[in-house]
């Protein structure tokens, strides 16, 4: 996933289609939208998904296998098996992991339908949970023949609602795709907390005044 900081205007449309789509109370946001200022002093809105890195702190502490990289990188949870130990959440340097403390079997949440509608099965209360750039509709899609990233029911719900079209979702791994040809055009495309080697897949475009 690419971010362009300098398209974001802070409307949290992708944390409220994230909720929708993955029924998550307000007070649950896989996706976090926060004010951040550079050194020269400007102000600019910073949307943190999960990283999906390739070496992820997550996956290496969880006792009992429940979070694990998928063979297409993406870092997801199997929560049958999620134990509530919280390991991942503290050994998540970017802080986008939620701990589930009350059953929504019965509840809905208040962004449907105005962002979406649920498209995933509620989780148990107890369990960890996080983004997994709603790999039901990537894999449903790619089922399907259509491709993550250019076709919208295949492509992560927070992409598809961005009204400036500041995120751009595809596959890294293929130099034709859209995303790749974004990323070797962009100057000097960042990754949050690079020094801790976690090698996050998702990157961003800095603020204009950072690049100064």
């Amino acid at each position: 996933m690419l971010i362009d900081i300098n398209k974001c205007i802070g409307c949290n449309y992708c944390t409220y289609a994230c909720q929708a789509v993955n029924n998550l109370q307000d007070e649950m946001a896989y996706n976090v939208v926060s004010v951040e200022t550079t050194v020269s002093g400007d102000e600019f809105y910073l949307s943190r998904p999960c990283m999906h890195c390739d070496e992820p702190p997550c996956v290496h502490v969880c006792p009992v296998g429940a979070t694990y990289k998928r063979g297409d990188g993406i870092i997801t949870m199997d929560y049958d098996l999620c134990i509530g130990c919280r390991y991942c959440q503290v050994a998540c340097p970017y802080d986008v992991r939620v701990f589930n403390w009350r059953d929504h079997i019965d509840e809905t949440s208040p962004r449907v339908p105005d962002f979406g509608i649920p498209e995933v099965e509620p989780r148990a209360r107890g369990v960890m949970e996080k983004c997994t750039f709603c790999e039901h509709r990537i894999d449903k899609g790619l089922e399907r023949g259509l491709m993550p990233g250019v076709d919208a029911v295949a492509t992560p719900a927070c992409v598809v609602a961005c009204p400036t079209g500041a995120r751009v979702f595809g596959d890294l791994n293929n130099e034709d795709s859209s995303i790749s040809q974004i990323l070797q055009d962009t100057p000097n495309p960042i990754r949050l907390r690079e020094d801790l080697s976690t090698h996050p897949k998702v990157y961003y475009v800095p603020p204009t005044s950072a690049k100064a």
